[in-house]
């Protein structure tokens, strides 16, 4: 359920890394599992305590046991939706994405780490029903570790997920508008509203346009408008005035936006609004 797509350099949610690269910290986590292979009920509530997503697989590479975390992390209704249905090994994620043998040198008894792979949530939404739509993108570590037994053999692989950062489209698409609201006298700035919200301006223009159905510069716009709309019922105000105070010049290109915006001229628009 993973795939190694570049990561784009906009960050929403950045988490901590829980092993602090230190390979020895892996290494006791292992020999824990290890230590308790052979007490299988002492060995799902332990995976319990651990905050971040495990998946445990059979030889064959069936799922057999996933804590709350993994449920919790991409929303999964029940768990018997992962064990026994979800196989590693015949996931066509997994191979689309290049990582088929990585994944079979675990099963094979190797340690393997893959860095920052993009997770497949429409695959996870479609095979489990998965409710985590808001989320726009999320990139994770893995380590797919073996559990043997006093031979070598391979039991069992662990598969311990670490999320590194979300994307969540709507949530940033939030705060940019309301970014915009509290700035609407300031000159529009593509770069500042993008960091404002933690995106870079190509990925930011392109999800805002996607989530609202105009560009970041024309939602602030319209924004502009209404003010001067406000204004506007301030008589004691010229038409001129009313534009200036909105930082528009109310000769030339606002004049024709405003009625391209609203349908008429903003003098036709005052007489209204007297005649009411």
């Amino acid at each position: 359920m993973v795939s190694n797509k570049p990561t784009p350099p906009e960050n929403i949610e950045k988490k901590e890394k829980p092993f602090g690269g230190n390979g020895s910290s892996l290494d006791s986590l292992q020999s824990s599992f290890q230590a308790v292979l052979e007490e299988e009920e002492l060995f799902a509530k332990i995976i319990e305590f651990f905050p971040y997503p495990i998946q445990v697989h059979s030889p064959d590479g069936i799922s057999v046991m996933v804590n709350n975390a993994m449920l919790e992390e991409f929303e999964v209704p029940a768990r018997d939706m992962i064990i026994g249905k979800y196989n590693i090994l015949e996931d066509p994620d997994i191979d689309r994405y290049g990582l088929s043998e990585a994944v079979k040198r675990a099963f094979n008894g190797e340690t393997v780490h893959c860095a920052d792979l993009k997770v497949p949530l429409k695959s996870i939404r479609d095979f489990y029903n998965a409710a985590c739509h808001d989320i726009d993108a999320m990139y994770q570590d893995a380590t797919l570790f073996p559990i043997t037994d006093a031979y070598g053999k391979v039991l069992y692989v662990v598969v311990i997920l670490i999320t590194r950062r979300i994307y969540r489209g709507i949530e940033s698409i939030n705060k940019a508008k309301e970014y915009l609201r509290n700035n609407w006298l300031k000159d529009f700035n593509l770069e500042e509203v993008a960091q404002a919200v933690n995106l870079s301006p190509y990925y930011f223009s392109r999800l805002f346009k996607k989530e609202v159905g105009i560009t970041p510069h024309n939602y602030y716009m319209d924004i502009k408008i209404e003010k001067v709309k406000e204004m506007l019922c301030d008589t004691d105000l010229s038409i001129s005035e009313a534009f200036t105070s909105c930082g528009m010049d109310y000769h030339g290109h606002y004049a024709r936006l405003f009625k391209m915006s609203v349908g008429v001229t903003p003098s036709e628009y005052r007489k209204r609004i007297k005649g009411k």
